[in-house]
């Protein structure tokens, strides 16, 4: 993903790093370091996984989104949190053609 997006013009970096084998994976949209969204690969009724949209970045207090990553984060030491930084980041995990 992260050099897919930067093949593309964009920015990616791994925020946290968890279990490789198991972790859950968070990823942190984001268009010009702003419009954060948080998505997670979360287990449906059939029990497949799909992204779902877990956090919106609160406009009115941007630290909101950075404070939620660091208690998932602390919950949850095989979290992997990755971050992406380019216009229309859901199409590169498959939300968007």
């Amino acid at each position: 993903m992260i050099r897919r997006v930067a093949a593309e013009g964009g920015f990616g970096s791994v925020l946290q790093k968890g279990e490789p084998d198991a972790g859950t994976i968070l990823v942190v949209l984001t268009e010009r370091g702003g419009n954060a969204r948080v998505f997670e690969r979360m287990p449906d009724h059939d029990g497949h996984r799909k992204w779902t949209l877990s956090k919106l970045q609160n406009p009115e207090n941007k630290r909101e989104i950075d404070e939620w990553l660091d208690r998932r984060g602390a919950q949850d030491p095989d979290l992997w949190i990755v971050e992406l930084d380019i216009v229309d980041g859901e199409r590169f995990i498959g939300l968007t053609d």
